[in-house]
């Protein structure tokens, strides 16, 4: 069926490489557009309200967007300031993910059981030191050059910028913040987004890292903000997540996947605020009963 190969599809992340050759090819990049589906429009808008997180958005202080990738070929989805750049703290360690794969990919790092422990100390348990190391590995201007290039433009200064990594995670000094907002460790909700649309639709890197991919991004350890708030109400749900944390600035991102209930979506969610990590637990929450009631109002 459909449904069973899209959650294939997903649950290994990364089928096949669909970008070869020159960069000038790749205006085939995947897009989420930034069209509203009225009924997820009205339902997030609704439980922004119940929340009490009108004012946040208002203020630009919260940052949200949801896709509904239960048909990948159709996504559905709904948002509020998603354009907004915001300092994200660790949420960003998923750029470097993708530039630790593209290096080894290129044969130019080893992707060997050291390397594998590190990069899920940095996704799973968000391991700055590992992240650091990663990174230098990877190397910041490449990095920088990878996000912006025209085969993934996760960071687009015509759409306010994007994911950005600008400064390791020792405390260091900062190499280069981003162009536009001076931001060291940043993104905006849709550019997270679409990093994880490019992933569900088989765009980034090679096929032969799909398992590493997926394993990586699965099981996350640090049980809080989006876990705590799906897992709640819905404990056999699949997540796939990277958050981040510093201060008031609170970030949470995810793919999240219920085999039996047949429904798939991407979520991020960007908050300052002191009690954010409440509040998106409290959101998630609710987004996925959301997700569960239309896909059963669908059938």
């Amino acid at each position: 069926m459909i449904m069973n190969k899209v959650i294939y599809l997903f649950t290994l992340l990364i089928i096949t490489l669909f970008f070869v050759g020159p960069a000038s090819t790749q205006s085939d990049n995947p897009h989420l557009g930034e069209t509203c589906d009225p009924r997820l429009q009205k339902a997030l808008i609704t439980h922004l309200d119940s929340l009490h997180l009108n004012n946040a958005t208002e203020r630009k202080r919260l940052s949200v967007v949801v896709v509904d990738i239960t048909d990948t070929s159709s996504p559905r989805m709904a948002y509020v300031n998603p354009n907004e750049m915001m300092y994200a703290a660790s949420l960003p360690k998923i750029a470097i993910l993708l530039g630790a794969f593209e290096k080894i990919a290129n044969g130019e790092m080893p992707l060997d059981d050291e390397i594998l422990e590190k990069l899920k100390l940095m996704i799973r348990n968000s391991s700055n030191a590992a992240a650091t190391e990663i990174l230098h590995r990877v190397g910041m201007e490449y990095l920088a050059e990878l996000l912006q290039s025209p085969r993934y433009r996760l960071y687009d200064p015509g759409k306010n910028g994007g994911l950005w990594v600008g400064r390791d995670y020792s405390g260091g000094s900062v190499w280069k913040r981003d162009p536009l907002h001076n931001i060291s460790h940043g993104t905006t909700a849709m550019q997270a987004a679409r990093f994880y649309y490019l992933a569900v639709t088989g765009r980034l890197v090679s096929e032969q890292f799909f398992n590493d991919f997926a394993e990586i991004m699965s099981n996350p350890g640090i049980q809080h903000k989006f876990v705590k708030g799906i897992k709640k109400s819905n404990p056999d749900a699949e997540i796939y997540r990277k958050s981040g944390t510093w201060k008031n600035f609170h970030a949470d991102s995810g793919v999240i996947v219920d085999k039996e209930k047949g429904y798939q979506y991407i979520i991020v969610a960007l908050v300052e605020h002191p009690k954010g990590a409440d509040g998106l637990a409290r959101f998630a929450g609710v987004v996925d009963e959301t997700m569960d009631s239309l896909q059963k109002a669908s059938k």
